[in-house]
């Protein structure tokens, strides 16, 4: 189940059917889709945002870690997605690596609430034990890259393992992974 988290301006909560009119209009953006995948703008109806939202809250319904967040400020007004999931291998679809991603409203761009709300779900997965988290972007998608080197993900490289699509892909480790890392290296 998404777990709900917190940060000094935001809570991050799973979605709820109340929260249809937000996704569908955040999802029937283009100037959010346009990152998205192949750019199709899917969500365009109220019951395209419900069947949405009951198939991320089944999805996540018995997984501890993962989740699908909808990122809110104190007065409850839902700014966008933070997202923590399976990324699929480019050709075989097999799930090994997970993945941090954000899609935020428009109105809500510019304010840090990516990078706020990215850090809390990073702080949440290190601390149930991943120690390895990926992201990937589109290549023209610089405020995204810049999410990310905010977080301290390394950018490694532009890489077509994911997604069947050339990406941006970074990646952060847990902080105990990278001390290991460190003393091995300090040998």
């Amino acid at each position: 189940m998404t777990h709900p988290l917190e940060t000094q301006r935001l809570l991050l909560r799973p979605y709820s059917l109340a929260d249809a009119a937000f996704v569908q209009d955040l999802y029937s953006r283009a100037d959010v889709q346009r990152y998205l995948g192949d750019g199709e703008q899917r969500v365009r109806t109220p019951e395209a945002a419900r069947t949405k939202i009951a198939a991320w809250n089944e999805r996540y319904l018995d997984e501890p870690v993962q989740g699908l967040w909808a990122v809110c400020l104190e007065d409850g007004t839902v700014t966008g997605s933070l997202l923590l999931k399976p990324i699929p291998d480019s050709g075989t679809k097999a799930e090994r690596d997970i993945e941090i991603g954000w899609h935020f409203h428009p109105d809500h761009w510019g304010h840090g609430y990516a990078t706020e709300a990215a850090r809390v779900v990073l702080e949440h997965a290190f601390a149930a034990g991943l120690e390895r988290v990926v992201a990937v972007t589109n290549p023209a998608n610089k405020p995204s890259q810049a999410v990310c080197l905010r977080l301290g993900m390394t950018h490694l490289r532009l890489s077509d393992a994911y997604y069947d699509a050339a990406c941006e892909l970074f990646e952060i480790t847990a902080p105990t992974a990278r001390k290991g890392q460190s003393n091995g290296n300090e040998s």
